[in-house]
Formats: C-alpha cells, structure tokens, sequence
C-alpha cells in the first residue's frame, strides 16, 4: 500500500502573536504596505503606529522635529472633524489641500502645507497616524517647516521630499528657494518660534565668553514687516576694556553683550555686534538669542566654519 504523504504549510496567522509582531517589526514600509492587503486581521496589524513609529524615526528623526509633528497634528484634527463642523479662520482649503497659518497681514507666515489630503482621510479616520505621517511625507504632499542650512546660518522654510532623488525642495514666503537638498543640508526647527516673530530668549542673563550660541536675524530693519526667518551661528565674546583673563574677566556682570560672528575677518564692521542684555530693540537687525548645550550642534558649526575658511 502506497503511503501517501502529507504536508502543511505555516500560515502567518497560526504564529503567536508575539511572534508575529516580531516578524512585522523587520519588514521595510513597503514590506508592510504589501503584507496589509493580504487581510484585515494583518491590514490592521501592518497599520500599526509603533510600527511606523519605527520608521519615522529611523528615516525622518534627523529633519522632522517636535515643530513639525504638532503641525501634523493639527491637520489630522482637520481633517477627522465632523462634517459640518465650523473650520477655524486660519484654515485655507484649496483643490482639496490644506495649509495652517500664523500672524496676521501682513506677516501671515505659513505654518505647513498638505497637498491633496483627501488621500490620506481613510488612514486617519481609523487611526493610522503614524502610517498617514509617513506616506505623506514619503509622497512629498506634506510641506513640513525645517531649517536650511546656507553657510554659516539657517534659514527657516517649508520642506517637500522627493522620494526619485532622495533629495528635498524648500519653499519660502510662497517661492521655491531651494532644489535637490540633500539631508545633510537640513535640520528640524528646534524652536517653536514662527518666523514673523521675534523668539522670546531665556538666556540672556546667562550668556558669558565663549559660549555658542544662534541668534535671529532680519536684512532689512527699514522694511516695516520683515521676517525674522535666519538664525546665524555666533559666539559670545569679551568687551573691549577685558584683558580676556577668565580669573578677572567681568564681561558676564555687563549690561553690554558682545556677539562675535567669526566667518567674517577680525577688520571686518560684521565681526562684531554689541547688544544690550535687558532691551531687545525691536527695530534692529538682531532678534532672540538661542544658547546652544549640544556638542553635537556645536561640532557641525564649526565644520560648516572650517569649511568656509578652506574655500
């Protein structure tokens, strides 16, 4: 008698679901698209937040910062309200893309911009998040505020991906000021500071010799509504009358700050700027001062600065 033999197959579904999870967690972002379509139970599974979370972090942590996931935020509460419901003053709909506001005109700065967010609805209104975030910026339609770096100083803007060149468009005040980026030439907004305002310090008080430091600055004091859209890297320096001895140094106890811009020669009327640490002149060049503690902020200031100098 002839043995028949008999074989079963695994299914993914008969796994633990501990198991299971695991095996989710090494997939790629189109690993888990794919396996989605495969049924609801794994639909649901693959659309997980912390397993785009994952992704996000991996992919966008380096350029998508707290200053952009509130902006996110405030589309998904957008776009999930009830039908009916009265849209706050500041949102503008337009050919089914959305984009938030601050200010008032003329200083209206825009926050961020969702292009075609209709397409990402169905994903929000069953609570994939994480996985909407992803796929709106991996498309490109999301246009999330970042910083550019241009020398020796940030500019604030709107970033779109393209996913063909793995590289970055930048659009600012409505005009393209920027194609083909690549990574390395952007940072997440480490303030939450619009561009139309000037950013509240807290370390005046504080700031003394060689400290490092980015403080906001305007080109133009005559325009009467202009951005404070750049933050230039600088270091606090000495006063005039200190022998720059730290044992006898009292330039910290001084009403005057001296802000030292070290990519212009020693000569140069741009190397240095006094400031008054109690007045912020509304009507100057300069605007808020942000302490920088990062070692990791300071080194690639002074690369882009041993950079500038070699060219």
């Amino acid at each position: 008698m002839k043995k028949i033999e008999t074989s079963s197959k695994i299914s993914l579904l008969n796994l633990p679901e501990s198991t299971l999870d695991v095996i989710l967690e090494l997939l790629s972002p189109i690993e888990l698209i794919n396996m989605s379509k495969v049924c609801t139970y794994l639909r649901g599974k693959c659309r997980s937040d912390h397993l785009w979370d994952n992704h996000m972090k991996h992919k966008w942590g380096r350029v998508f910062g707290h200053f952009a996931f509130k902006e996110w935020q405030w589309h998904v509460t957008i776009i999930t309200k009830e039908e009916g419901s009265v849209l706050n003053q500041q949102i503008n709909i337009l050919n089914g893309s959305l984009g938030s506001f601050s200010g008032s005109w003329p200083m209206l700065c825009v926050g961020s911009y969702l292009e075609e967010c209709h397409n990402f609805k169905s994903l929000l209104l069953a609570n994939h998040f994480m996985m909407a975030l992803y796929l709106s910026l991996e498309s490109g339609k999301f246009w999330f505020p970042a910083q550019l770096y241009r020398g020796l100083y940030v500019h604030d803007a709107l970033v779109s991906y393209n996913s063909i060149t793995d590289t970055f468009r930048a659009s600012w005040n409505g005009r393209i000021v920027g194609n083909d980026i690549h990574w390395d030439k952007l940072r997440f907004s480490p303030v939450e500071t619009s561009s139309c305002v000037r950013h509240v310090s807290d370390c005046f008080q504080e700031l003394k010799p060689g400290d490092h430091i980015e403080i906001q600055w305007r080109g133009n004091t005559q325009a009467p509504y202009e951005w404070f859209a750049d933050w230039w890297y600088a270091v606090i320096g000495h006063l005039d009358s200190c022998n720059e001895n730290e044992n006898y140094c009292l330039c910290q106890n001084s009403e005057t700050l001296v802000v030292e811009f070290k990519q212009y020669p020693q000569r140069s009327s741009m190397r240095k700027a006094k400031l008054t640490r109690h007045t912020e002149d509304s009507a100057g060049n300069y605007g808020g001062i942000r302490k920088l503690h990062s070692q990791e902020e300071i080194q690639k200031w002074n690369e882009l600065l041993d950079h500038q100098r070699y060219i």
